[in-house]
């Protein structure tokens, strides 16, 4: 069963986010969105591999 959740560290702040995971839309993701705790943009890379692991980073923007 694949999870539909997944962790990634701020790149700013250091802090550990847990962001829900669409899987419909592809096994590739990449978007941007706002870290929770200090704000900065951030471009959240995720990748969903064929046994249902889930991968997930974050680069600054």
């Amino acid at each position: 069963m694949m999870d539909d959740e997944a962790t990634y560290l701020c790149a700013s702040c250091g802090e550990e986010i847990l962001i829900p995971i669409d899987v419909s839309q592809g096994q590739n993701q990449e978007y941007v969105e706002d870290c929770p705790v200090c704000c900065c943009p951030m471009v959240i890379v995720v990748e969903i591999h064929p046994d249902g692991s889930i991968t997930c980073r974050a680069d600054r923007e």
